[in-house]
């Protein structure tokens, strides 16, 4: 009973291609190489396509007084994306409406703004009622078997490993070029 609840409350929207509940857990850590979701331009991506990979996750906001790091994660990406590196964005307005735009506005200002080439996924919500799969996962210890947290404003990070298990969650105003992921990159 249990079982059918949690599916149908978490299964809805996975991606379309998935049926299966990537958020149930059965006391084993979990891996977001299981999840799918859609880019800014509608297409499918796979997480799966980032196994052996560490990915820094972040929630952007384009009207933000911390959308500046879109300049410091660019730097961050440039400076590791071919040493088994990648960052994810997810556009999110859940914080004070800071992230109003179309996926197409969003992707212009990324580019016109600061040339950003890391792959931005859809628009989502990251907390709340209706939470992202994704983020219930990044940000629930029942999911990631690792740790709780919330996400408390645009430009958290999240540290995914290599084999795709949540490491870490980063404070929004920890600059991407902090020690803290540089040295995480590094190791």
């Amino acid at each position: 009973m249990v079982f059918a609840f949690l599916t149908s409350l978490l299964g809805c929207s996975i991606g379309t291609s998935q049926k299966n509940n990537p958020l149930l857990l059965n006391g084993k850590e979990q891996s977001i190489h299981q999840f799918t979701v859609k880019d800014l331009y509608g297409n499918d991506f796979h997480f799966s396509s980032l196994k052996g990979k560490k990915v820094l996750i972040v929630n952007t906001a384009s009207k933000c007084g911390l959308t500046p790091q879109y300049k410091d994660l660019q730097k961050l990406y440039e400076l590791y994306q071919h040493q088994n590196f990648t960052i994810i964005g997810f556009p999110a307005n859940n914080f004070m409406s800071q992230e109003p735009g179309s996926e197409s506005e969003i992707a212009v200002f990324c580019q016109k703004n600061y040339g950003v080439s890391f792959p931005m996924m859809s628009k989502i919500s990251v907390k709340g009622k209706d939470q992202a799969p994704i983020y219930q996962f990044l940000t629930q210890k029942k999911f990631n078997a690792k740790l709780d947290s919330s996400v408390k404003w645009n430009f958290q990070k999240f540290l995914i490993d290599e084999n795709g298990y949540v490491v870490k969650s980063i404070l929004p105003t920890t600059s991407p070029l902090s020690s803290t992921i540089t040295n995480w990159i590094n190791k």
